[in-house]
């Protein structure tokens, strides 16, 4: 377990910085597309696409350490129950659930790269399409692990005292 936790922390680290540099590429791009198109009367033609993609990249990735850091979105119906002791269990059923079924989303995302990728469709510049949608199964695979690790550290109670 102390193995997966330092592997998480390296991944969110390089997603971070994977972040700020796609971020800062998009700006540089999409400004160098404006002043293209109102100065020079032309653009990049493959330009917004590639900023679409990295729309979906940041937001995947952005979903992963949102996870890592517990700041996604939750809905918190029954977050102010009386015992701590069915707190901590529904806590950990959320967590775990939200693992397993990031885990079959995972799975899913996966079945459609691969069918992108037999298909050989080509998104611009001769790039196979399923190149940029491998941030699919890798951030939901990331949310299934990071979601499981929290869940066991709330039936953990982070002190080694199981539920």
């Amino acid at each position: 377990m102390h193995i997966l936790k330092q592997v998480d922390r390296f991944l969110e680290k390089i997603e971070g910085h994977l972040i700020v540099l796609i971020l800062s590429l998009m700006i540089l791009l999409s400004f160098g597309q404006m002043l293209l198109r109102n100065i020079f009367d032309m653009g990049i033609i493959w330009g917004d696409t590639l900023l679409r993609q990295w729309v979906l990249w940041v937001g995947f990735l952005g979903a992963a350490v949102a996870v890592r850091q517990n700041k996604h979105i939750s809905i918190e119906v029954l977050a102010n129950l009386p015992s701590p002791y069915w707190r901590r269990i529904l806590k950990a059923f959320t967590q775990l659930s939200a693992g397993v079924i990031s885990g079959f989303l995972a799975w899913a995302a996966w079945s459609f790269m691969i069918f992108e990728k037999e298909s050989e469709s080509v998104l611009f510049l001769d790039l196979p399409v399923w190149i940029f949608q491998a941030i699919l199964p890798y951030s939901f695979m990331v949310i299934a692990i990071r979601f499981i690790l929290s869940g066991a550290n709330v039936v953990k109670n982070d002190s080694g005292q199981p539920l």
